[in-house]
């Protein structure tokens, strides 16, 4: 693979995979296809060479300019979506036109031209989990797990991977999917919870929790995330489902406490908000699978190390986020959280 265009790749996690792909693998040229919505940013590309990535401001939806850019690739990673569950529960459309429509549209590219394509999908589609019993005992998700979705965004992806799945068996797509457990690190809005929090601090504005803060998520650092969608990008198998996870459960309150406690603060200085509608309890994936059929492993096995990181990130780039904050926070109030 030579070219390879990524969809999203001003956004968050599709930005450090990009960074990656630039650091890591000198004779690859990248193709960024983003439509710069509020959650893609031209920033997050800052400093890399132009010779080796090109960014493209367009929309998935466009079939025109998505046969184009297709035609000229070697392999499409789609990471564009719309993910903010808060939002796909004001108003679910955004989610399904880009994340169904706009997923349908790449597939059917892909295959006219025969590219490789690996789609980036969450372990939200799954659901949820119960808590962890009091020996610490407890189910995860795997590849064959049961899809169940709870909110408009999981279903969204849900449908797509269906998509996926259906192009695969019908038309011979050279296609593989994964499901990713919660990110974090550098480059993410500041409408998510870890990076809510910390820019809420350092803005003098007390953290907010939703409910009790018993939900648990998964996390894992964006660049073992990035590393794993390389590995299976070059070795896995076609039509394949791989789940990345780093086992790094920890629930909304200790995360939280955490970020206060790096941050200098009192454990308890925040405030708790209502609860989200279909708010899922408990996540946690098992990547077994990809760990032994692909080798990757997770290099940030320290969660506390990797948020401090993080802290110290959001930290030192107030100008990334500053201009946003105001207008984030008052989403959060017009609703009560």
């Amino acid at each position: 693979m030579k070219n390879i265009v990524v969809t999203g790749g001003a956004g968050f996690i599709g930005s450090n995979f990009v960074h990656y792909i630039v650091e890591n693998h000198p004779d690859i040229h990248v193709t960024v296809l983003d439509k710069l919505t509020y959650a893609g940013n031209r920033a997050n590309l800052a400093g890399l060479p132009e010779d080796r990535v090109r960014l493209v401001v367009g929309d998935i939806l466009d079939a025109n300019l998505v046969d184009e850019l297709v035609s000229k690739a070697d392999a499409v990673v789609h990471y564009a979506a719309e993910s903010h569950n808060d939002n796909s529960l004001i108003d679910p459309s955004p989610f399904i036109q880009t994340n169904i429509v706009g997923t349908y549209t790449l597939l059917e590219a892909c295959r006219k031209y025969d590219v490789r394509y690996h789609h980036i999908s969450t372990d939200e589609v799954y659901g949820d989990l119960p808590l962890r019993d009091s020996e610490g005992n407890g189910a995860k998700f795997e590849p064959e797990s049961r899809y169940n979705p709870s909110s408009p965004y999981s279903s969204s992806k849900a449908s797509s991977d269906l998509l996926v799945r259906a192009w695969v068996r019908s038309f011979g797509l050279r296609a593989t999917i994964s499901n990713c457990s919660n990110n974090y690190g550098p480059y993410q809005h500041i409408e998510k919870f870890i990076p809510r929090q910390i820019t809420n601090i350092l803005s003098g504005i007390r953290p907010k929790l939703y409910g009790s803060g018993t939900n648990v998520r998964d996390w894992i650092h964006t660049n073992d995330h990035s590393r794993a969608v390389w590995s299976i990008l070059n070795k896995g198998k076609i039509g394949e489902t791989y789940l990345i996870g780093a086992n790094g459960e920890k629930n909304n309150k200790e995360v939280l406490e955490m970020i206060l406690e790096l941050m200098n603060k009192s454990k308890d200085d925040y405030d708790l908000v209502k609860d989200r509608p279909g708010h899922d309890m408990r996540y946690a994936i098992d990547s077994t699978k990809l760990r032994e059929e692909l080798g990757w492993k997770p290099e940030y096995t320290d969660f506390k190390s990797g948020l401090k990181h993080t802290i110290d990130w959001y930290t030192e780039h107030e100008d990334w986020w500053k201009a946003e904050k105001s207008e984030v926070e008052a989403k959060y109030a017009k609703n009560g959280q």
